[in-house]
Protein backbone atom coordinates (compact mmCIF):
# COMPACT_ATOMS: atom_id res chain seq x y z
CA UNK A 1 0.00 0.00 0.00
CA UNK A 2 1.31 3.43 -0.95
CA UNK A 3 1.80 5.98 1.81
CA UNK A 4 -1.37 8.03 2.24
CA UNK A 5 0.45 11.35 1.89
CA UNK A 6 1.62 10.39 -1.62
CA UNK A 7 -1.93 10.73 -2.88
CA UNK A 8 -4.26 13.69 -3.44
CA UNK A 9 -6.63 14.07 -0.50
CA UNK A 10 -9.17 16.83 0.08
CA UNK A 11 -10.62 17.71 3.45
CA UNK A 12 -14.21 18.96 3.37
CA UNK A 13 -14.79 20.65 6.71
CA UNK A 14 -18.07 20.21 8.52
CA UNK A 15 -21.17 20.86 6.46
CA UNK A 16 -24.83 20.38 7.44
CA UNK A 17 -26.78 18.05 5.15
CA UNK A 18 -29.90 15.96 5.59
CA UNK A 19 -29.60 12.18 5.90
CA UNK A 20 -30.16 11.24 2.24
CA UNK A 21 -27.61 13.81 1.04
CA UNK A 22 -25.00 12.68 3.55
CA UNK A 23 -25.24 9.11 2.27
CA UNK A 24 -25.39 10.20 -1.37
CA UNK A 25 -22.30 12.39 -0.99
CA UNK A 26 -20.35 9.38 0.31
CA UNK A 27 -21.32 7.43 -2.82
CA UNK A 28 -20.42 10.25 -5.18
CA UNK A 29 -17.06 10.78 -3.44
CA UNK A 30 -16.36 7.06 -3.86
CA UNK A 31 -17.05 7.33 -7.58
CA UNK A 32 -14.80 10.39 -7.82
CA UNK A 33 -11.93 8.60 -6.09
CA UNK A 34 -12.34 5.49 -8.24
CA UNK A 35 -12.25 7.62 -11.40
CA UNK A 36 -8.86 9.10 -10.48
CA UNK A 37 -10.08 12.20 -8.66
CA UNK A 38 -9.17 13.23 -5.14
CA UNK A 39 -9.70 10.98 -2.16
CA UNK A 40 -12.09 12.56 0.33
CA UNK A 41 -12.05 13.22 4.05
CA UNK A 42 -15.22 14.85 5.23
CA UNK A 43 -16.80 15.90 8.52
CA UNK A 44 -20.52 16.49 8.53
CA UNK A 45 -23.57 17.33 10.55
CA UNK A 46 -26.99 15.75 10.21
CA UNK A 47 -29.57 18.51 9.75
CA UNK A 48 -32.26 17.69 10.67
CA UNK A 49 -31.48 14.95 13.18
CA UNK A 50 -31.52 11.57 11.43
CA UNK A 51 -31.92 7.90 12.23
CA UNK A 52 -29.65 5.95 9.89
CA UNK A 53 -30.64 2.30 9.57
CA UNK A 54 -28.15 -0.51 9.03
CA UNK A 55 -28.26 -2.06 5.56
CA UNK A 56 -30.24 -5.13 6.64
CA UNK A 57 -32.20 -3.59 9.49
CA UNK A 58 -35.87 -4.45 9.92
CA UNK A 59 -37.93 -1.25 9.43
CA UNK A 60 -40.35 -2.51 12.07
CA UNK A 61 -37.71 -1.60 14.68
CA UNK A 62 -38.34 2.10 13.90
CA UNK A 63 -40.93 4.22 15.68
CA UNK A 64 -42.01 5.93 12.47
CA UNK A 65 -44.73 7.94 14.19
CA UNK A 66 -42.25 9.44 16.65
CA UNK A 67 -39.77 10.25 13.88
CA UNK A 68 -42.46 11.94 11.80
CA UNK A 69 -43.76 13.91 14.76
CA UNK A 70 -40.32 15.03 15.93
CA UNK A 71 -38.95 15.78 12.46
CA UNK A 72 -36.32 13.03 12.57
CA UNK A 73 -35.34 11.92 9.07
CA UNK A 74 -34.94 8.17 8.50
CA UNK A 75 -32.59 6.81 5.84
CA UNK A 76 -30.79 3.51 5.29
CA UNK A 77 -26.99 3.22 5.22
CA UNK A 78 -25.02 1.03 2.81
CA UNK A 79 -23.16 -0.30 5.88
CA UNK A 80 -24.42 -2.98 8.22
CA UNK A 81 -25.08 -2.87 11.95
CA UNK A 82 -27.88 -1.30 13.89
CA UNK A 83 -29.62 2.04 13.71
CA UNK A 84 -27.87 5.19 14.87
CA UNK A 85 -29.64 8.33 16.00
CA UNK A 86 -27.55 11.21 14.67
CA UNK A 87 -28.57 14.19 16.74
CA UNK A 88 -27.93 17.48 14.95
CA UNK A 89 -26.05 18.74 18.02
CA UNK A 90 -24.93 15.57 19.79
CA UNK A 91 -23.38 13.76 16.81
CA UNK A 92 -20.15 14.48 14.91
CA UNK A 93 -19.70 12.32 11.80
CA UNK A 94 -16.89 11.74 9.33
CA UNK A 95 -16.11 9.73 6.20
CA UNK A 96 -12.85 8.50 4.67
CA UNK A 97 -13.13 7.59 0.98
CA UNK A 98 -10.38 6.20 -1.24
CA UNK A 99 -9.74 3.75 -4.10
CA UNK A 100 -9.92 0.15 -2.92
CA UNK A 101 -6.30 -0.66 -3.74
CA UNK A 102 -4.97 2.16 -1.56
CA UNK A 103 -6.28 0.85 1.76
CA UNK A 104 -5.46 -2.53 3.31
CA UNK A 105 -7.38 -5.45 1.90
CA UNK A 106 -7.56 -7.00 5.35
CA UNK A 107 -10.63 -5.56 7.03
CA UNK A 108 -9.15 -5.40 10.53
CA UNK A 109 -5.98 -3.68 9.30
CA UNK A 110 -8.09 -1.24 7.31
CA UNK A 111 -10.13 -0.34 10.41
CA UNK A 112 -6.95 0.05 12.43
CA UNK A 113 -5.51 2.45 9.86
CA UNK A 114 -8.66 4.49 9.24
CA UNK A 115 -9.48 4.86 12.94
CA UNK A 116 -6.07 6.43 13.66
CA UNK A 117 -7.42 9.98 13.16
CA UNK A 118 -10.49 9.18 15.29
CA UNK A 119 -8.28 8.15 18.20
CA UNK A 120 -6.05 11.16 17.54
CA UNK A 121 -9.06 13.48 17.73
CA UNK A 122 -9.99 12.13 21.16
CA UNK A 123 -6.38 12.57 22.28
CA UNK A 124 -6.38 16.20 21.09
CA UNK A 125 -9.47 16.79 23.23
CA UNK A 126 -7.89 15.12 26.26
CA UNK A 127 -10.42 12.26 26.20
CA UNK A 128 -8.70 8.90 26.85
CA UNK A 129 -10.03 6.46 24.21
CA UNK A 130 -9.14 3.10 22.73
CA UNK A 131 -10.59 0.22 20.76
CA UNK A 132 -12.89 -1.96 22.84
CA UNK A 133 -10.68 -4.64 24.35
CA UNK A 134 -13.45 -7.03 25.27
CA UNK A 135 -16.93 -7.80 24.03
CA UNK A 136 -19.96 -6.88 26.08
CA UNK A 137 -23.37 -8.46 25.48
CA UNK A 138 -25.94 -6.62 23.43
CA UNK A 139 -28.50 -4.53 25.29
CA UNK A 140 -30.71 -4.06 22.22
CA UNK A 141 -29.52 -5.48 18.89
CA UNK A 142 -31.31 -3.07 16.50
CA UNK A 143 -29.53 -0.04 18.03
CA UNK A 144 -25.88 0.27 17.00
CA UNK A 145 -24.73 1.85 20.25
CA UNK A 146 -26.46 -0.86 22.28
CA UNK A 147 -25.15 -3.86 20.34
CA UNK A 148 -22.29 -6.03 21.58
CA UNK A 149 -19.03 -4.05 21.47
CA UNK A 150 -16.60 -5.13 18.77
CA UNK A 151 -12.85 -4.62 19.25
CA UNK A 152 -12.28 -4.05 15.53
CA UNK A 153 -14.26 -0.86 15.11
CA UNK A 154 -15.84 0.30 18.36
CA UNK A 155 -13.99 3.04 20.23
CA UNK A 156 -14.62 3.30 23.95
CA UNK A 157 -13.55 5.44 26.87
CA UNK A 158 -10.26 4.19 28.32
CA UNK A 159 -11.56 5.36 31.70
CA UNK A 160 -14.90 3.60 32.01
CA UNK A 161 -15.30 1.46 28.87
CA UNK A 162 -18.39 3.27 27.56
CA UNK A 163 -18.77 3.53 23.79
CA UNK A 164 -17.73 6.86 22.30
CA UNK A 165 -17.56 6.11 18.58
CA UNK A 166 -18.91 3.57 16.11
CA UNK A 167 -17.26 3.03 12.72
CA UNK A 168 -18.21 0.99 9.66
CA UNK A 169 -16.91 0.26 6.17
CA UNK A 170 -18.43 -0.75 2.90
CA UNK A 171 -16.34 -1.92 0.00
CA UNK A 172 -17.39 -1.18 -3.52
CA UNK A 173 -15.68 -2.87 -6.47
CA UNK A 174 -13.18 -0.05 -6.89
CA UNK A 175 -13.41 2.09 -3.73
CA UNK A 176 -13.81 1.95 0.04
CA UNK A 177 -15.90 4.15 2.28
CA UNK A 178 -15.40 4.23 6.03
CA UNK A 179 -17.80 6.41 7.95
CA UNK A 180 -18.32 6.82 11.63
CA UNK A 181 -19.99 8.73 14.40
CA UNK A 182 -18.46 10.36 17.48
CA UNK A 183 -20.81 11.18 20.32
CA UNK A 184 -20.41 14.75 21.49
CA UNK A 185 -23.59 14.74 23.62
CA UNK A 186 -25.43 11.45 24.22
CA UNK A 187 -29.08 12.64 24.57
CA UNK A 188 -30.33 9.18 25.62
CA UNK A 189 -34.05 10.07 25.71
CA UNK A 190 -34.10 11.03 22.03
CA UNK A 191 -31.75 8.23 21.01
CA UNK A 192 -34.03 5.62 22.55
CA UNK A 193 -37.29 7.17 21.37
CA UNK A 194 -36.64 6.55 17.66
CA UNK A 195 -36.87 2.77 18.17
CA UNK A 196 -40.14 0.85 18.43
CA UNK A 197 -40.73 -1.49 21.34
CA UNK A 198 -37.47 -0.59 23.03
CA UNK A 199 -37.56 -1.37 26.74
CA UNK A 200 -34.30 0.28 27.80
CA UNK A 201 -34.07 3.08 30.34
CA UNK A 202 -32.02 6.24 29.78
CA UNK A 203 -29.91 5.12 32.76
CA UNK A 204 -29.10 1.81 31.05
CA UNK A 205 -28.21 3.69 27.86
CA UNK A 206 -25.91 6.04 29.79
CA UNK A 207 -24.18 3.06 31.37
CA UNK A 208 -23.19 1.82 27.89
CA UNK A 209 -22.69 5.07 25.95
CA UNK A 210 -20.36 7.92 26.89
CA UNK A 211 -19.93 11.37 25.37
CA UNK A 212 -17.21 13.92 24.75
CA UNK A 213 -19.00 16.65 26.69
CA UNK A 214 -19.01 14.41 29.77
CA UNK A 215 -15.28 13.72 29.52
CA UNK A 216 -13.89 17.18 28.79
CA UNK A 217 -14.84 20.85 28.98
CA UNK A 218 -14.97 21.60 25.27
CA UNK A 219 -17.53 23.01 22.88
CA UNK A 220 -18.95 21.07 19.97
CA UNK A 221 -17.04 23.37 17.61
CA UNK A 222 -13.79 22.42 19.34
CA UNK A 223 -14.62 18.73 18.99
CA UNK A 224 -15.31 19.21 15.28
CA UNK A 225 -12.04 21.09 14.76
CA UNK A 226 -10.09 18.37 16.57
CA UNK A 227 -11.50 15.73 14.23
CA UNK A 228 -10.96 17.83 11.12
CA UNK A 229 -7.36 18.58 12.05
CA UNK A 230 -6.64 14.95 12.92
CA UNK A 231 -8.00 13.80 9.55
CA UNK A 232 -6.05 16.44 7.63
CA UNK A 233 -2.77 15.57 9.35
CA UNK A 234 -3.35 11.83 8.91
CA UNK A 235 -3.44 12.08 5.11
CA UNK A 236 -1.66 15.42 4.56
CA UNK A 237 -4.92 16.65 3.03
CA UNK A 238 -5.61 20.03 1.51
CA UNK A 239 -8.81 21.96 2.24
CA UNK A 240 -11.28 21.36 -0.54
CA UNK A 241 -14.92 21.23 -1.52
CA UNK A 242 -17.44 19.57 -3.81
CA UNK A 243 -17.62 20.36 -7.49
CA UNK A 244 -20.92 21.58 -8.89
CA UNK A 245 -21.17 18.33 -10.86
CA UNK A 246 -20.69 16.21 -7.73
CA UNK A 247 -23.39 18.14 -5.88
CA UNK A 248 -25.81 17.76 -8.77
CA UNK A 249 -25.20 14.00 -8.93
CA UNK A 250 -25.52 13.69 -5.15
CA UNK A 251 -28.88 15.44 -5.16
CA UNK A 252 -30.08 13.09 -7.89
CA UNK A 253 -28.77 10.03 -5.98
CA UNK A 254 -30.39 11.21 -2.76
CA UNK A 255 -33.77 11.64 -4.46
CA UNK A 256 -33.59 8.37 -6.41
CA UNK A 257 -32.24 6.16 -3.63
CA UNK A 258 -31.85 7.50 -0.12
CA UNK A 259 -35.23 9.24 0.02
CA UNK A 260 -37.01 6.30 -1.61
CA UNK A 261 -39.53 4.25 0.33
CA UNK A 262 -38.25 1.07 -1.33
CA UNK A 263 -34.78 1.68 0.09
CA UNK A 264 -35.71 2.88 3.54
CA UNK A 265 -38.69 0.63 4.24
CA UNK A 266 -37.69 -2.47 2.29
CA UNK A 267 -33.94 -2.30 1.72
CA UNK A 268 -34.36 -2.47 -2.06
CA UNK A 269 -32.02 -0.26 -4.08
CA UNK A 270 -34.26 1.47 -6.65
CA UNK A 271 -31.27 2.61 -8.70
Amino acid sequence: MTDLADREWRLIREEPWDGPMNMALDEIAAETAAAGGPRTLRVYRWEPSTLSLGYSQDPDTVDWEYCDREGVTVTRRPTGGGGIYHDSVGDVSYSIIAPADELPGDLLKSYELCCEPVLDAFERLGVPAQFADEKQPAVYQPACYLRALHPAHDVVSATDGRKLSGNAQYRRKDSIVQHGSLTYAARPDRHLAVFAGLDVTPEAFAARVGAIDEACDCSRAEAVTALEDALAEWADAEAGGWTDEELERARERAAEKYEATAWNREGVDPT
